[in-house]
């Protein structure tokens, strides 16, 4: 999929997105959707890191992982939606998500909630098309 074929639209009638993402994100032409299941801090040996932003960039490279698996990179995610368990989460958040995605806007959700597992302080979940 080229940059042609993927338009960001974020109307002046609305406030500007904070954060790096796109409120409307059309996709003109595509071969492929993956998605990707809720990816939680854990590495592929079962152990978590401590503390959040450890969490947040093991939880990124699961997605990477995921991605890579299908041949694809962040550059064909389209929408991301993130699970936090703490507001104080948000800020640091977007900072780890703004170095993982670089200057790629794709639609984003940020919700506050509970996890399955009390250890993991996030979850992200995806979509990918080519």
């Amino acid at each position: 999929m080229s940059p042609a074929d993927i338009v960001s639209h974020n109307p002046a009638t609305l406030n500007a997105p904070l954060g790096g993402y796109s409120m409307g994100l059309e996709l003109r032409q595509h071969r492929r959707l993956l998605f990707i299941s809720g990816q939680v801090p854990e590495s592929s040996d079962g152990t978590m890191p401590e503390g959040f932003e450890a969490q947040c960039e093991q939880a990124w490279r699961n997605v990477k992982e995921v991605l890579a698996a299908a041949g694809l990179g962040v550059e064909h995610l389209v929408k991301i939606t993130t699970f936090l368990t703490d507001r104080n989460q948000v800020v640091p958040n977007r900072i780890i998500r703004r170095a993982m995605l670089g200057e790629h806007q794709p639609a984003l959700t940020v919700v506050i909630v509970e996890t399955v597992d009390s250890k993991w302080l996030l979850e992200i979940e995806a979509i990918a098309a080519e």
